[in-house]
């Protein structure tokens, strides 16, 4: 096996060097509990949003202002949705 010389890289060759401590068992559960926990959260706040805009675009006692707010929001997570799907 040849050696390489650290100091001068092969041409169109990339160097990476990372340490990384190792992650324990507890430490993996803790972190898969607290991204799970984290999305549940945000999911809810967002369905409980759209909810609150579907509501308020619906009455027939909210106010112009309010229904015009609460349609740009319903416009805007479902552009946000449709860049997600499209991934584009």
């Amino acid at each position: 096996m040849n050696p390489i010389d650290l100091n001068n890289p092969p041409s169109h060759h990339k160097l990476d060097l990372s340490i990384r401590p190792e992650e324990t068992v507890g430490e993996r559960r803790v972190r898969l509990f607290k991204d799970a926990a984290l999305f549940v959260m945000a999911s809810g706040f967002v369905v409980l949003i759209v909810y609150v805009c579907f509501e308020t675009d619906l009455a027939d006692a909210s106010s112009a202002d309010a229904k015009k707010w609460a349609m740009s929001v319903l416009s805007a997570a479902a552009a946000g949705l449709t860049g997600y799907l499209v991934r584009k």
